[in-house]
């Protein structure tokens, strides 16, 4: 089973992965299949392997490494024909190496390692990790992945080229959000969220310092700089998903939709696919796309801290019980629970032993950062279900 929290990750995901998939793949159906998954949209749900992984009970970022790992090595495939991992992984670590995005230098953070694939396993991390710790994360209602997919369109440039062309990063990105500007002046029924969307591009934007939108129509944008299909389909994307906020596209809007398809030499056909596939994905999502939930950011803090906290306790249960069970004293806090609210004094025992506790535990020493004993109650509140059943009885008894 492969673990994305875990030191090589990526070597167990292509040993599981056999097969070498990939070779023969086509550009058009690996783009539909990536936008499925909610790659597109920076919300991912699943990525396509060739041979299933299961990851129901991954936290959102680890989804987000591999599949922005798949897709690199997907892209690298169908651009060189070759499907051979060590080739990529050198490739991957290459195309990053020279990157080096402003404002956003994650590579100083690189530290010496022994092979490739562990060191592209940390920019992996770092890229798709938005903020500095847990709790900002979690509390953060806006995701600033909404353009991860452009790591995977530089890739397929630099693999083309043998380089990153000077400014793409800069360029592609200053081009999204005046197109999803544009997008959103041309709604007839303006949305709660257009606003928000605004912010999230920019929010999203690592290559360029983005200042005000000075682009007045489509035919001021230079979209003939973007000549590979991949490119045109994914900012025809981008401007149905701002069209989208609201629920629906107006005929204005999709008449915006296919003059944008025109200038970038796009089929009627692919505009009206975008147009199906957006609506599908965010109608069958929305409840979990963050932004769409901005009104609530409470409720969305507390959800996604109670998902991160349960899923490590899965994880690392066994270990957690044979900790706890050695601590007499702390096994009758807990089970006390159950049934009071305990006193000043027993809730300082109980976060002292714990904390202990999760010293010996990596995986549970976010608890132990700033801000990390505030996910305690969370901690304490499944950990007697999470016990056996005879736990409060045997108690009881004594």
């Amino acid at each position: 089973m492969i673990n994305p929290s875990a030191n090589g990750w990526i070597d167990k995901f292509f040993f599981e992965q056999q097969s070498k998939p990939y070779a023969n793949a086509d550009a058009d159906l690996f783009y539909t299949r990536v936008r499925e998954t909610g790659f597109i949209y920076g919300h991912i749900i699943g990525f396509t392997s060739e041979i299933p992984i299961a990851s129901d009970q991954w936290l959102r970022d680890e989804i987000s490494k591999l599949a922005l790992l798949n897709s690199l090595y997907q892209i690298f495939c169908i651009t060189t024909k070759q499907n051979t991992p060590e080739i990529f992984v050198k490739k991957a670590v290459a195309f990053y190496d020279e990157m080096h995005p402003q404002g956003f230098n994650f590579f100083k953070k690189v530290l010496p390692v022994h092979s490739a694939a562990a060191t592209l396993e940390k920019i992996i991390d770092d890229r798709v990790q938005t903020n500095d710790n847990i709790i900002s994360k979690n509390f953060s209602h806006i995701v600033t992945n909404a353009l991860l997919f452009v790591d995977v369109l530089a890739f397929q440039r630099y693999l083309i080229l043998g380089e990153i062309p000077e400014k793409y990063l800069k360029k592609i990105e200053e081009t999204i959000v005046s197109i999803v500007t544009l997008a959103l002046k041309t709604k007839t029924n303006k949305s709660q969220h257009d606003d928000l969307l605004i912010r999230l591009f920019e929010a999203s934007v690592r290559y360029s310092k983005f200042s005000k939108v000075n682009i007045l129509n489509l035919e001021t944008l230079e979209l003939s700089y973007f000549e590979y299909p991949l490119e045109k389909y994914y900012l025809l994307d981008m401007a149905g998903l701002a069209l989208w906020s609201d629920g629906i596209v107006e005929n204005e809007e999709a008449y915006f939709l296919h003059v944008l398809a025109r200038n970038m030499n796009i089929s009627e056909e692919f505009v009206s696919e975008s147009i199906i596939s957006t609506h599908d994905f965010i109608s069958k999502h929305r409840k979990q796309i963050p932004y769409f939930n901005y009104s609530n950011p409470v409720k969305h803090f507390y959800d996604q801290t109670t998902q991160l906290v349960v899923t490590l306790i899965n994880r690392n249960k066994k270990r957690l019980i044979k900790e706890i069970s050695e601590s007499k004293e702390l096994m009758v806090l807990l089970a006390a629970t159950t049934t009071r609210d305990l006193d000043k004094s027993e809730k300082k025992k109980v976060k002292k032993q714990l904390l202990d506790i999760c010293k010996s535990i990596p995986s549970l020493t976010i608890f132990l950062i700033p801000g990390g004993s505030l996910l305690l109650p969370i901690l304490v509140k499944f950990i007697p279900q999470m016990l056996p059943s005879s736990f409060n009885e045997n108690l009881n008894e004594e």
